[in-house]
């Protein structure tokens, strides 16, 4: 981690009800750029549209870390929480566990950007403060605040391996997981990436393509000032629709697209399907500075292999044509495995006020991480990827 000043003991630690409470050019010279869910305009995009408050079981209580001159030398996005929904890195049956042995799990605090199972900082340092030391001094601050208001623990979710191997060394518990991400190996075209599948791979994404347009289904890729509200509407309903089918209640409102287009236009990138004029499906994807990270797709319409050509292959298409180094297709699904998206580890971080309690999810979590390096070591086995070898057969 880089380094340079600012000693731990003169830091003072703040927190905030809401992002706006600190200016976004100040928010965002510690979140920098890479990331576009770490930004004052996406965290606050969904609480001013009121998916993320008290209300929804999110109640933001940030942490700022500030010098004795008032700088800005650290964040921590934070929030309380009153359930375990919109996380993706489940801990139901540790709070089962808990109430069963007469504990309450909830609330406890979370660190994560809400509904995003996307890997990236949590501890966001100032460039050219001591990482350390800040990081330090928040992960402190996040633990006095969980006991002194009785909650049951902290959670750091989606962190990138340098920072949960820091916290790690400061005393959390380390978890694994997995997904699914497609690397750029300077392809040239989507040609040139299907060339370097097994000739079975390379055909079954070929015939998929070609049956994801079959019923006349025109596909176009929109982001900054080519997105109207029409797009947005149609995608909205595709979302309401797909996601109170498969979970119930959705977790973003029109509203935060609404604000998302005011404020991130540029760092949206949407894939739309239209068949007869009528647009009939989407997927939502945003920009970061090398990366395209999927979010939600919905649809009104089906249609055999739509949700691979959309989400997917349009996706790599995309990252191949402007050179990005990654596409994140978001949480789970080995159906990716085949379609040139690899396994993984993804890594949080967890802190348990009571020490018994601490000490049984510690032991439970050496045993997953063992488990989880042999599914990944296992999936990596199913590559679709060729061999090395002679060239490949002609299709």
């Amino acid at each position: 981690m880089p380094g340079a000043t600012g000693p731990a003991d003169t830091i003072t630690i703040r927190s905030l009800k809401r992002v706006s409470d600190i200016p976004a050019a100040r928010w965002d010279r510690c979140a920098g750029t890479e990331n576009p869910f770490l930004a004052h305009a996406f965290l606050d995009a969904l609480e001013q549209s009121g998916c993320v408050t008290p209300r929804t079981g999110w109640q933001p209580i940030h942490l700022v870390a500030e010098t004795p001159d008032g700088e800005i030398a650290g964040i921590l996005p934070l929030y309380v929480k009153g359930h375990s929904q919109g996380e993706y890195i489940f801990d139901h049956a540790w709070a089962d566990a808990y109430a069963r042995a007469g504990g309450s799990y909830y609330p406890k605090l979370l660190s994560a950007v809400p509904f995003t199972p996307v890997t990236g900082p949590r501890f966001l340092v100032a460039p050219g403060q001591d990482f350390a030391a800040i990081a330090g001094a928040l992960l402190q601050g996040a633990k006095e605040i969980a006991r002194e208001h009785g909650l049951s623990s902290l959670h750091v979710n989606f962190l990138p391996k340098a920072q949960s191997d820091w916290a790690q060394s400061a005393g959390m518990l380390l978890r694994l997981g997995e997904q699914f991400h497609w690397t750029n190996d300077g392809y040239r075209d989507f040609d040139d990436f299907l060339e370097q599948l097994a000739s079975r791979k390379r055909k079954t994404i070929r015939k998929e393509r070609r049956e994801a347009v079959a019923a006349g289904i025109d596909i176009v890729t929109l982001s900054g000032g080519d997105l109207t509200d029409e797009h947005w509407d149609a995608f909205f309903g595709f979302y309401m629709d797909t996601g109170s089918r498969k979970w119930g209640r959705p977790y973003l409102n029109r509203e935060f697209f609404r604000r998302l287009h005011a404020s991130m236009a540029d760092r949206v990138v949407l894939v739309m399907a239209r068949r007869e004029g009528r647009w009939i499906a989407g997927a939502w994807n945003m920009l970061g500075s090398d990366t395209l990270y999927g979010r939600n797709w919905g649809c009104i319409e089906y249609h055999p292999c739509l949700h691979f050509e959309c989400c997917y292959y349009q996706a790599i298409d995309y990252a191949i044509r402007h050179g990005l180094k990654r596409v994140e297709a978001g949480a789970q699904g080995e159906h990716k495995l085949a379609r040139g998206y690899l396994p993984v580890p993804i890594y949080s971080v967890h802190w348990l006020t009571d020490p018994g309690f601490q000490a049984a999810v510690a032991r439970y979590l050496e045993e997953e991480r063992a488990y989880m390096e042999g599914v990944i070591e296992a999936l990596d086995q199913h590559s679709p990827f060729r061999q090395a070898g002679p060239p490949p057969d002609s299709d």
